[in-house]
């Protein structure tokens, strides 16, 4: 088997052990023995657990990005576009296997490298959306303001949406979220008195 071949191997196993896991409960051993592979040859590719992780989450980041750039297109509105690529984007989120074990390893033990891996991913969204919020505010679709806080502000309020109010709430339809998108963003709360 060739080195990139056994690297893949490695990385596919650390995948499959920190979503299984968690950061803080996976170990070096465990990856060597889902990847049917001494723990030496781990080492051949990565210093240490951290270095493995974090490449596992700049995979999932940039597979992420991947989706996201598939979602735009020039011919629709910049608020169609962000509805669909934060979306896209949270759907991934929610539904990686990896991303839901660091939540709750957060949640539960308050892990700092799982709390760290997660603020990674928000920052790589945030990035991305910056980009495209960037690009608005050149073509005049959208007021020109700091970038990275409408960015920031736009993924929260999604978040907010889709996931946090449904503890206070029943859960909105897909429509609604982003009705309340369009308004909180597009149109603002003011009425025209």
């Amino acid at each position: 088997m060739s080195a990139v071949d056994r690297r893949k191997q490695v990385l596919d196993a650390a995948s499959k052990s920190f979503a299984l896991f968690g950061y803080k409960a996976t170990t070096m051993e465990q990856v060597a023995k889902i990847a049917n592979v001494g723990k030496g040859t781990i080492y051949t590719f990565f210093t240490n657990k951290d270095e493995l992780f974090d490449e596992i989450l700049h995979s999932a980041i940039m597979e992420m990005k991947r989706m996201a750039e598939r979602e735009i297109r020039e011919d629709r509105e910049f608020f169609d576009n962000l509805y669909r690529v934060l979306d896209v984007l949270l759907e991934f989120r929610s539904e990686h296997e990896l991303f839901i074990k660091l939540s709750q390893e957060v949640r539960d033990i308050g892990t700092p490298k799982a709390h760290e891996g997660l603020t990674k991913v928000e920052n790589g969204i945030v990035g991305y959306l910056k980009g495209i919020v960037e690009r608005a505010m050149a073509s005049g679709e959208i007021k020109p303001l700091d970038a990275q806080v409408v960015s920031f502000v736009m993924l929260k309020l999604y978040i907010a949406l889709t996931t946090d109010l449904n503890q206070l709430h029943a859960p909105l339809s897909k429509e609604q979220i982003k009705e309340y998108m369009m308004v909180f963003l597009a149109d603002g709360l003011k009425t025209s008195k």
